[in-house]
């Protein structure tokens, strides 16, 4: 981070200013590609800020991948892409000791989860043994192979997607690997204006071809230092808890969010609310983010899914039901 920057990132403005200007350049150079999507970005890069990983869970063609492949350019990192099917091996993601002829000694050849920002496209393809091989890495930041421990890149992100709708030859993702992701996010369709200005820009040369970084990865650690230093009042620390709590408490829910969970909803909101521009979390920050951390951390009852009820209309109750404070 340049020095004036850090200067800056001294007083609680400077600290929301610092990472807000630097989420503007990294959320503007991605909009070059992906259009109409802001919110979308924002809650990614809250995630990226927060050191968390983000599940994205839309129909085929939206831009997820795009998405992704952006976001890794925009920031100057490494990109690997894993394509998730039924016969991937769990070696074929962390990578695997061979016998070098040559040298005659075993070397290790590392897997794609060694890169920056990867992508996991459809997840749920994967079966659930080669799903855990990347519990460690999206945990705890590092990789076991046989008896050997690798460290991952910093930063280290991982974007897994998946198709809600189709589901023959799928294996939905157990409650603790969920639990893993710090946010889950839909894309949606463009609107119609959207969509005619994503034909004029991709009508001809590809936009994504001409994607120049605009940020570097060792300073995005620097960010996510400053974003660990906005001010949380403690009536806010207490509202996270008492929201999280209440999902446990609701008559609809057979399990609850877990202290993995507030800790996530803690971090995004001190992430959100510097790329707002402030250095102090607000209510608002966190009712924005409680969806998108919590919803997909929670078991709905089966009667309750009888009903028709759904992990979103859980927590709309409990963002009603949880006095605010002010």
């Amino acid at each position: 981070m340049a020095q004036s920057e850090a200067a800056m990132a001294d007083t609680p403005d400077g600290i929301s200013g610092a990472v807000s200007n630097a989420v503007a350049r990294i959320k503007a150079n991605i909009e070059r590609v992906l259009v109409g999507k802001g919110d979308v970005i924002e809650l990614t890069l809250a995630a990226v800020l927060s050191g968390g990983h983000v599940l994205v869970e839309d129909v085929p063609g939206i831009g997820k991948t795009t998405l992704a492949r952006c976001l890794a350019d925009s920031l100057q990192c490494s990109f690997k892409r894993i394509q998730c099917t039924p016969d991937l091996m769990p070696s074929d993601i962390t990578g695997v000791h061979f016998y070098n002829q040559k040298s005659s000694e075993f070397e290790f050849r590392p897997g794609p989860i060694l890169a920056q920002v990867v992508l996991a496209d459809e997840i749920n393809r994967a079966t659930p043994r080669t799903q855990s091989a990347m519990l460690e890495a999206m945990a705890e930041g590092q990789l076991t192979v046989d008896d050997m421990t690798i460290p991952l890149p910093t930063p280290f992100l991982l974007i897994a997607t998946q198709n809600p709708i189709e589901l023959e030859g799928t294996f939905p993702l157990p409650e603790a690997q969920l639990d893993r992701f710090l946010v889950r996010i839909r894309m949606g369709y463009p609107d119609e204006a959207e969509e005619g200005e994503m034909l004029a820009r991709f009508n001809g040369a590809n936009p994504m071809a001409d994607l120049q970084p605009v940020y570097d990865g060792t300073e995005l650690l620097d960010l996510q230092r400053l974003v660990q230093l906005v001010y949380v009042d403690p009536v806010l620390s207490n509202y996270i808890v008492r929201l999280v709590r209440a999902t446990r408490q609701h008559e609809d829910v057979e399990l609850g969010a877990s202290p993995r969970a507030t800790m996530g909803l803690y971090r995004c909101s001190q992430a959100m609310a510097a790329i707002r521009g402030r250095g102090f979390v607000g209510p608002d920050d966190v009712k924005f983010l409680a969806p998108y951390t919590l919803a997909h951390r929670i078991i709905i009852k089966s009667q309750a899914r009888l009903r028709e009820r759904s992990a979103e209309n859980v927590i709309s109750d409990v963002l009603s039901s949880v006095e605010v404070p002010v």
